[in-house]
């Protein structure tokens, strides 16, 4: 265990590894794809001098969106802040051995940043944020997952529902020992439990710096993933696997500080949100249509956003509706700085460097155009009929992935946001998506059709 250790340069990390970390023999250098899949290799522990000092060279032509064959030369460099050592040992010839891993931002040769690397997005978003006067963006994800029988279909586990114990809940202690794994790394988890569905659980992840959390949502897929698997099961983050069930959320509560604090905080406004709360939440609501394609970017994603199953489909915000897109959770007095917005539409197989970036850019035009936040919505929306629903002006959420696509692509802010490289990319990785969908089933998308289908189409999610 790091005991809370965590690094800022590349001299704490070599001085680690040549102490108490003599152990960690290899390092993973990680980056992701376009689509959020972790990708990386691996380097014996002795070069990761070298490789702080030059970056590692790596062919980028295989990795999904990141370069052309013709530009397939890219360097990685570890970021030293990332650094954490991996919770299992390893053996070989006799012997045990640890890996630590470090994320990587990608450059080109010239030592330019690649405006490819999602990673790079993200920071750019967050410079822009600091432009404006916010240091920091606070994110605290609540990603959900099932465990299944294995990989090959949807036999669940157990007959489970929300905060089951005991019987209805028999991997649970599967469940601690990943918290406790995660722990090993210096990633807090608040809480973990059984969920609405059969063989579902969420554990959630103390809020912490936008960069961070999106590196550490990476390594919880991972590590949550290689735990079941080393328990002979199989962990699914994939939005919607199980038909008439709820799918797989990830709602992320989210803040804007500054060098005084949480600048989401008001004690004189209603539900005690400042002015720039409010503006930040009305730039969401405003425009979740252009960026939903990015929270939810796969067609099974939709399968999941239908009324009925405890995902949000209308685009209101409430503090005690949890049917509503946005929940402000409920000031506790003395806990200022845990003033926040909940969005609660993203899944656990979006990229979360580029969710995180969506999400952010949308709050900041909010505050920039000074936008109002409508009236909260606290009645549930799903008793309620069309007619009403028209009367009180509540639109939907994009409905499927292609209206997800129009709707972004209609908007300016996820090109601007991306850039136009990486802009393309996504939109034709989408695209290829639907057309493999479409040859699948044999017909136009249907978000009604059975979710299991596309299993092999996700990267292993």
């Amino acid at each position: 265990m790091m005991g809370g250790q965590r690094f800022s340069t590349a001299e704490d990390v070599l001085s680690f590894l040549e102490n108490e970390g003599s152990d960690v023999r290899f390092i993973n250098l990680l980056f992701p794809d376009i689509l959020g899949e972790l990708r990386g290799f691996d380097i014996p522990s002795y070069e990761l001098e070298q490789a702080f000092e030059d970056g590692t060279g790596f062919d980028g032509s295989s990795i999904e969106g990141l370069a052309r064959i013709e530009e397939s030369d890219l360097l990685a460099r570890p970021d030293p802040a990332s650094f954490r050592v991996l919770p299992w040992r390893y053996e070989a010839n006799g012997d045990t051995y640890r890996v630590g891993c470090l994320f990587c931002d990608i450059h080109n040769p010239d030592g330019s940043p690649n405006r490819c690397d999602t990673r790079f997005v993200l920071k750019h978003t967050l410079w822009q944020a600091r432009e404006q006067g916010f240091s920091s963006f606070k994110i605290g994800p609540e990603p959900e997952f099932f465990y299944l029988e294995n990989h090959h279909g949807t036999a669940v586990l157990d007959k489970g529902d929300y905060f089951s114990m005991g019987i209805g809940d028999p991997y649970g202690a599967l469940r601690k020992e990943t918290a406790l794994g995660l722990l090993d790394m210096d990633i807090v988890t608040e809480y973990g439990h059984h969920e609405v569905a059969p063989s579902q659980h969420e554990i959630d992840l103390r809020y912490g710096d936008a960069l961070d959390m999106a590196d550490i949502v990476m390594l919880f897929r991972y590590v949550v993933k290689e735990y079941a698997s080393r328990a002979n099961r199989y962990a699914t983050f994939m939005p919607k696997p199980l038909d008439n069930e709820n799918g797989n959320g990830m709602h992320v509560h989210q803040s804007l500080w500054n060098e005084k604090g949480n600048v989401f905080y008001s004690d004189s406004n209603p539900y005690n949100l400042s002015d720039i709360a409010r503006a930040y939440t009305a730039g969401i609501l405003a425009y979740i249509g252009e960026i939903t394609a990015v929270l939810n970017q796969w067609v099974n994603s939709y399968k999941r956003l239908v009324p009925g199953y405890e995902a949000p489909v209308y685009i209101v915000w409430g503090q005690k509706n949890r049917s509503a897109l946005v929940r402000i959770p409920e000031y506790a007095p003395g806990k200022r700085q845990a003033t926040r917005i909940e969005l609660r539409s993203p899944d656990p197989g979006c990229n979360p460097y580029l969710a995180f970036s969506v999400m952010l850019a949308v709050g900041l035009r909010g505050i920039q155009e000074g936008l109002e936040l409508p009236s909260p919505t606290e009645q549930d929306i799903y008793c309620m009929d069309d007619e009403e629903r028209k009367r009180l002006h509540i639109d939907m959420l994009p409905g499927t992935l292609e209206e997800a696509l129009a709707a972004m692509q209609q908007g300016t802010i996820v090109r601007e946001t991306f850039g136009e490289q990486l802009y393309r990319k996504f939109i034709a990785n989408k695209e290829i998506q639907l057309r493999n969908y479409r040859g699948e089933v044999g017909h136009k998308y249907d978000a009604r059709v059975s979710p299991f289908e596309i299993e092999h189409n996700l990267p292993r999610l």
